[in-house]
């Protein structure tokens, strides 16, 4: 152990907005319980590439005693975290869908269809290359969403390729590389974020937004929907 430089997180400013976790590369902050953590002294280089994304000012570099950055160690952790994209589970096959279209005769009622056109949906289970990425228009949106707004299906996934996480409670940092790597490799139309009105859901947009400088990709337009708690249309 030595005196050194490293990241100091003020919990009492921190409100787990998230948007430290994807500027961190060697994934050494997480969102525990709702706060932003340093999880180990040795993951964490001093760099403070982090400290200009905390919009509550709850990141500092401070000295202390803490162990030696560990390079061996932040790539073993960093192998831990990467989800298996492409595990057994049949399940999480890559398949295209086609929508269910109904037909009624004049006057019936239509029952609400599914706009889903593809599997899976999760971020970290979707492949980073597949034929329905080919000219598509992205959602990514946070998970809450459908859950909150009540047209989702007709009025956000429509003619939409879906991903879906959660900047606050999911291990954000494999997502940057992830998404990046989707639009870099493949012929990307355009990009709508749905996400909730709280701040935390904010990091959705900062993922994007690192994700395509990364990829080089800023050609790309981005539009950004919000969604109020009781299901309202707020942007």
């Amino acid at each position: 152990m030595q005196k050194r430089t490293i990241i100091h997180i003020d919990e009492d400013k921190c409100n787990g907005c998230g948007l430290c976790v994807p500027n961190c590369a060697e994934g050494a902050i997480q969102i525990i319980d709702g706060k932003a953590r340093l999880i180990a002294d040795n993951l964490c280089d001093g760099i403070g590439a982090c400290l200009g994304h905390c919009p509550q000012g709850a990141l500092t570099l401070i000295e202390r005693e803490a162990d030696e950055f560990d390079e061996e160690a932040v790539e073993a952790h960093l192998a831990q975290k990467r989800p298996a994209f492409h595990g057994g589970c049949p399940g999480s096959m890559a398949q295209s869908l086609k929508p269910h279209k109904p037909q009624a005769s004049a006057g019936a009622h239509v029952a609400p269809v599914s706009e889903l056109s593809q599997w899976p949906v999760q971020l970290a289970l979707v492949p980073s290359q597949a034929p329905f990425f080919a000219g598509a228009d992205l959602l990514i949106s946070a998970d809450c969403v459908p859950f909150a707004y009540p047209d989702f299906h007709r009025k956000l996934l429509r003619g939409k390729t879906l991903l879906v996480a959660c900047p606050k409670l999911d291990h954000v940092a494999p997502y940057v590389e992830k998404l990046a790597h989707i639009f870099a490799h493949n012929d990307i139309n355009s990009i709508t974020i749905a996400r909730m009105v709280v701040p935390c859901c904010g990091g959705l947009e900062r993922l994007v937004e690192v994700a395509l400088q990364q990829a080089g990709r800023n050609d790309i337009p981005v539009y950004t929907i919000v969604i109020g708690l009781q299901g309202e249309l707020q942007k």
